[in-house]
């Protein structure tokens, strides 16, 4: 069973940046769809950046600024966060689609389960 860690989060100024990491054991990410959400204050929980290496999918939500990334040796994956924003601030989880028959791409739709979770860590932009 694939668990995740995730580590990185704390406080930033504002236009300041952060590197998000999600250590995963158990699994290899690279057989996954995998994904940043973030639940921010007063929203429902959001899509940042998505992807599956085993097909090449990805999608951001800000390509401009945030970056997602695998480092396949050490099974982490990265959301590296850029140009931060007051309303960024929130929290941000990681999580991993289990393989399904005729799965590929990734998405964030509701409908689109996601089984394995991170711990979720605390992002907080402010001067």
């Amino acid at each position: 069973q694939v668990q995740l860690v995730e580590s990185g989060g704390g406080l930033v100024q504002p236009g300041g940046s952060l590197r998000l990491s999600c250590a995963a054991s158990g699994g290899t990410l690279s057989d996954h769809a995998i994904v940043w959400f973030r639940q921010v204050p007063g929203k429902e929980r959001e899509g940042v950046s998505c992807m599956r290496e085993r097909d090449g999918s990805s999608y951001n939500a800000d390509p401009g600024r945030f970056v997602m990334s695998v480092d396949n040796a050490k099974n982490t994956m990265f959301l590296q966060m850029n140009s931060l924003r007051p309303e960024d601030t929130g929290h941000y989880y990681c999580a991993v689609r289990l393989p399904r028959p005729a799965d590929h791409g990734c998405s964030w739709y509701p409908g689109y389960k996601y089984d394995i979770w991170g711990q979720g860590i605390q992002v907080t932009v402010s001067s």
